[in-house]
C-alpha cells in the first residue's frame, strides 16, 4: 500500500523506484500483488501516462491516511519509551558486515541491553519494505532520492599483494604494467578500463582478471596465500596491512568515479524515526571516529 501511494504521488513507477531505491519491475510487482488482493484495477497504464482508475483513487486516499496513522503511531510509542528497545534488523553487503560492522555489535549490545539485533549479510541491494528491514547499509556515491540516509565512513578500493608474490613477481610501478600481472578483483563493474590519477596525472589502464571473486575477502584470502595482485576495499585489506601480510601496490595512485564512495546507513523516510534505529547509526558512526 505504502508503494503504490508513493506510484500515484512520483506519477509513475521508474519514479517512485528512485524515490524509493527500488527496482521498477519490484514496484510494478508490489501495485499488481495489490490488485490482485483488492479484486480490482487501481491503475491505467499507458506507455507514457498513468491515471487512477476509480478504485484506485478511493484506494489512494485510504492510503494515504494510514500511512499518516503509521507515523503517528510510531510517534506515540516513542513517548513511552525512555530507551531504545525491540528489535532492529540490519542488513549489510557480506565482507562489509563481516569485517567493518559485526566486530562493532557487542558494544552496541552492552550499551542498549533492551535491542536485539539480526544482522543480515547479502551483497544485493535490499528492499527495505518486502525484505522488512529497518536499516540497509550500502556503499555508494549516491544514495537514491527519497531515502533517508547518514554516511558511516568512506571507502577506496586498493591494490594490495603479498610479499611473496612481490619477491616472485617485480612490483608495477605503472599502473600499465598491472597487465603483466595475475590480478583479481571481484568482477563487475571492474571488467572495464580503469581510470586511475596520481596528482595532475590520470591513466586509463585494461586490467584483465585471471580470477574474479564475488567477496572481497576471499579475494583477500588468495593475495595472503600470494595468488595474485587483488582490488579489494580499504575495510577489507585494513588489517593485512597493519599485520604486514599485504602491502599496498601503487600505493600513490587511485581510482576515479565511479569506483569507490562512502557506505551509508538507508533508512525510510518519515519525521519519527524509531529510536533503536537512531541509537544504532549513531553507536556505528562514533565507534568508527573513536577507531580513528
Amino acid at each position: 500500500m505504502a508503494i503504490f501511494a508513493q506510484v500515484v504521488d512520483s506519477g509513475g513507477f521508474s519514479a517512485a523506484a528512485r524515490q524509493l531505491g527500488l527496482t521498477t519491475s519490484a514496484v510494478s510487482r508490489h501495485v499488481s500483488r495489490l490488485e490482485a488482493h483488492l479484486g480490482g484495477r487501481l491503475l491505467q497504464r499507458t506507455t507514457r501516462s498513468l491515471a487512477l482508475t476509480e478504485l484506485g483513487g478511493h484506494v489512494h486516499a485510504a492510503c494515504a491516511r494510514m500511512l499518516g496513522t503509521a507515523r503517528e503511531i510510531h510517534a506515540l510509542a516513542g513517548n513511552y519509551s525512555a530507551r531504545p528497545n525491540g528489535v532492529i534488523r540490519v542488513t549489510a553487503p557480506v565482507a562489509f558486515g563481516q569485517l567493518w560492522l559485526a566486530p562493532k555489535l557487542p558494544g552496541f549490545l552492552a550499551l542498549y541491553p533492551e535491542v536485539d539485533v539480526q544482522l543480515t549479510l547479502v551483497d544485493r541491494i535490499v528492499d527495505l519494505i518486502e525484505d522488512g528491514a529497518d536499516l540497509a547499509i550500502r556503499i555508494t556515491r549516491e544514495v537514491a532520492p527519497g531515502l533517508a540516509a547518514r554516511p558511516l565512513c568512506a571507502m577506496r578500493y586498493l591494490l594490495v599483494a603479498s610479499p611473496g608474490y612481490l619477491a616472485e613477481h617485480a612490483a608495477p610501478i605503472t599502473p600499465e604494467e598491472l597487465a603483466a600481472h595475475r590480478c583479481s578483483h571481484v568482477g563487475a563493474p571492474f571488467d572495464g578500463p580503469w581510470t586511475v590519477q596520481r596528482g595532475d596525472s590520470v591513466v586509463s589502464v585494461s586490467v584483465p582478471a585471471r580470477v574474479t571473486i564475488n567477496n572481497s575477502a576471499a579475494i583477500l584470502a588468495m593475495v595472503e596465500a600470494g595468488g595474485a595482485i587483488g582490488l579489494v576495499p580499504d575495510f577489507t585489506a585494513r588489517a593485512a596491512l597493519a599485520a604486514g601480510r599485504v602491502v599496498q601496490v601503487l600505493p600513490d595512485w587511485r581510482l576515479c568515479e565511479p569506483h569507490g564512495g562512502a557506505v551509508h546507513a538507508v533508512y525510510m523516510p518519515g519525521k519519527h524515526l524509531a529510536l533503536k534505529v537512531r541509537a544504532f547509526i549513531d553507536y556505528v558512526v562514533a565507534a568508527h571516529a573513536d577507531a580513528g
